[in-house]
């Protein structure tokens, strides 16, 4: 019997199903979060089992396990896989696809954030062509497509004059992405520069033209509220979402996060506001925090939290001492308010964070042992699939369900402890009702790059 669920196997037989017009996954396991309707009572993890029926690039039903199947699903390929987990692809709705894979060139990063800047600066300015930009950024978005990713938003630095070479690139490789990857960018800028009325007309002009976002990097400044309040105003007088870093310090007194959501009630902003980082928020006295998070909630701001970067670069040390916090922000606090919560992968082999590939599993993995999103698990599985979705606007990338696309990931683990212990290297990435074979692609292809020598 196990020899029958083993993965391989199972590919085979869902290729052949989805050759043959279409096919039954019996007895995989949903999770109440992500997939709908819950057709049995959830387990104590929230899980629950469910025949899925595919067919013709979308999901015919979600029914009990053992139902007789309707007349609708005739002639499709059963496959038992054996109470498997199967969850809707990632969606990673903050990352910073310009900067990955520079790490090998940027030798004065040394794990800091200062630092990271320094080298990050230094990089653009010698290195960031239109090709240095294009074949990075292509690299990162097939190690993502690989790992089950189907939606990406990235923030893209755009100092003059790296904004005349990145954005026309994020445009032509949206383009080539049309279909296997839905990508969205976000600018990003120092917020000191919204001071200039002419770079800031000039640039969310150019965001405009391609439906993108306007972000930047929200910090104390003497004139934070009044460069606030033009960064929201004009996003508004073009229809356009807002996307801040804020906060990114081990400073209690960095309150970015309460401004931002201040601003956003104050200028009744009708559009989405997305804040990443807030790591500030987790080193502040339990009153400001309440009256911070109170602010956000009524503003109706979603948070994303990015526990790979914030864990390597806050509080680190060079004194030969231990970090003492973790850097993240107050995730259960937020949920308590009903604060949408994102999870995501940030940077990957940059100054900023030396490590990654876009694996949201992994992601996922790291914040539920460092965050505890678990004892229960809760609703905490849609923080890196349903809840960026909703976020980025994306109306196809909802829980599993009838009449969605057939887009979702089966695991080899069958429970959580199963699913997070290992990095599940075998998953089977269903993309349109039929299994991905995309291998990820080899850093070899970035020595000329990186300035590797064999």
């Amino acid at each position: 019997m196990t020899l029958a669920f083993k993965q391989s196997t199972l590919r085979e037989a869902i290729v052949k199903g989805a050759s043959a017009g279409g096919f039954i996954l019996h007895n995989a396991r949903l999770h109440r979060a992500v997939a709908s309707p819950a057709v049995t009572t959830p387990s104590t993890e929230g899980f629950f089992l469910a025949d899925i029926a595919v067919k013709q690039a979308r999901i015919l039903s979600v029914m009990p396990p053992g139902l007789p199947s309707p007349e609708s699903h005739g002639g499709l390929i059963s496959v038992d896989i054996g109470g498997k987990v199967v969850l809707p692809t990632f969606v990673d709705c903050h990352t910073h696809l310009d900067k990955g894979h520079i790490l090998p060139r940027t030798k004065g990063a040394d794990g800091s954030f200062e630092r990271a800047l320094a080298a990050t600066r230094v990089d653009r300015t010698s290195n960031w062509s239109a090709d240095d930009v294009a074949r990075r950024m292509d690299f990162a978005l097939r190690s993502a497509f690989h790992y089950g990713t189907a939606a990406i938003r990235t923030h893209l630095d755009s100092q003059p004059p790296q904004d005349d070479i990145s954005w026309p690139v994020f445009g032509k490789l949206r383009e080539k992405w049309r279909g296997r990857i839905e990508l969205q960018a976000s600018c990003l800028f120092l917020v000191e520069m919204a001071r200039e009325s002419a770079f800031l007309e000039k640039l969310v002009a150019r965001v405009a033209a391609v439906n993108g976002i306007v972000g930047a990097v929200a910090y104390p400044a003497p004139d934070l509220d009044e460069l606030l309040d033009r960064i929201f105003r004009i996003a508004d007088r073009y229809g356009l979402n807002l996307d801040f870093h804020a906060d990114e310090t081990a400073d209690p007194s960095a309150n970015a996060l309460r401004r931002i959501a201040d601003t956003a009630l104050r200028t009744k902003f009708a559009g989405k506001v997305l804040v990443g980082h807030c790591c500030s928020l987790a080193l502040q006295d339990a009153a400001t925090v309440d009256a911070t998070l109170d602010l956000v909630a009524a503003a109706g701001i979603a948070i994303v939290s990015l526990p790979t970067c914030n864990l390597y670069l806050q509080d680190r040390r060079h004194d030969g001492t231990t970090p003492r916090w973790r850097g993240v922000t107050l995730l259960h606090e937020m949920k308590r308010r009903g604060i949408p919560i994102a999870l995501a992968s940030d940077n990957t082999r940059d100054p900023f964070h030396a490590y990654g590939d876009l694996d949201m599993l992994e992601t996922y993995r790291l914040a539920t042992r460092v965050l505890q999103l678990d004892h229960p698990v809760d609703n905490w599985p849609a923080a890196v699939s349903v809840t960026p979705g909703t976020i980025m606007g994306l109306t196809e990338h909802g829980p599993l369900a009838e009449g969605r696309v057939a887009d979702f990931i089966l695991f080899e683990g069958r429970s959580f402890s199963e699913l997070l212990s290992r990095a599940q290297s075998d998953r089977i990435v269903i993309r349109a009702g039929i299994p991905i074979s995309v291998p990820l692609p080899s850093y070899a292809e970035l020595d000329d790059l990186e300035g590797m020598k064999a």
